[in-house]
Formats: C-alpha cells, structure tokens, sequence
C-alpha cells in the first residue's frame, strides 16, 4: 500500500487545503491528514476541533485518514506509520524556500521522499491565517472554506489557547 501524510496545523482547513488533499489522494493508496500542534503558535480553534473538521470535510473523500501527529519528528511520526511520501502544497517559491530545507532533511532521517503539489490558481493566495484574519474582521470568506468550517469562523467564539484581541 502507498501510504502517503498531508501535514499541517490546519487551524482552519480550507479549500486550498482540501484541493491539495483530494490530489494527494488520487496518487496514493492512503493519505493521512496529520493535524500537528506547535506550542509555540497560536490556534483558534483547538486540536479536537480541527480534528472534527477535517473529518466532517473530508469524509466523502475515499482513502483518507486524519489524526492528531502527537510530539516530535515528522520524519519519525512517517516511520512509525509506513508513510512513503509526505505531500505539501505549494502557493509561491517562497513555500518551496522553506519547504525544501524540511524536505531534504525527512529524506536525510527516514527516507520519506517529499511530494510538492502547486496549489490551484483559485487558492494560490489563502492561508488560514488570512482567512482567521477576513472573517474575523466581518470578510466574507465562504468561497474558500467548507461549509462546516465557516459555521465555526462565524460563530465567533474563540478557543481557550486563541491571543486575545487588542
């Protein structure tokens, strides 16, 4: 089986996030969405709700798996879970810029090769951190994120570990 992970914080998964994932998902056996937390940044929505979402997105989609990737090395994490490549979208050269150091390093540690997807035309501009900051501020960003996701960008309340507006 070729098994492959579509890493990321996902906080909140978008369109350009599930595009990249359906792709990956059509060259490989399984795709794993690992939803990672990095302690050092803000969320605004916990893990468990970026877990709920993805899996409410991606459900229809045959093949995929999402699960939290706990602690430590991606490199590692693909080891233990039989993953042969790890699959990123790319937006502009400055994503390969600091994709690229990542990729050559998870080859250097576990052998797991590094896919780079270019990201639809539609969703080279997204990110979640854009669309966090649209809605936030009254944008309409219901173009770019499912259904489910926009339902909690809009209900406002944020999660115990989002920074507090000033």
């Amino acid at each position: 089986m070729r098994r492959a992970v579509c890493p990321g914080s996902f906080d909140p998964i978008h369109n350009g996030h599930l595009e990249v994932i359906a792709r990956a998902a059509g060259l490989f056996d399984e795709v794993i969405v690992a939803i990672s937390t990095n302690y050092a940044k803000k969320y605004r929505f916990s893990l468990d709700e970026r877990l709920e979402m993805a899996r409410e997105t991606l459900a229809s989609l045959k093949g995929i798996v999402v699960e939290p990737v706990g602690e430590g090395l991606l490199a590692e994490y693909c080891r233990q879970r039989g993953v042969s490549a790890i699959v990123k979208g790319l937006r502009s050269s400055s994503d390969f810029d600091y994709e690229l150091p990542m990729a050559t390093m998870n080859r250097q540690l576990s052998g797991v090769e590094t896919v780079f997807l270019p990201a639809e035309a539609h969703y080279i501009h997204l990110s979640s951190t854009l669309i966090k900051e649209v809605a936030g501020l009254g944008g309409n960003v219901s173009e770019y994120v499912p259904r489910s996701v926009l339902r909690r960008l809009l209900a406002g309340e944020p999660s115990a570990n989002q920074q507090p507006r000033r």
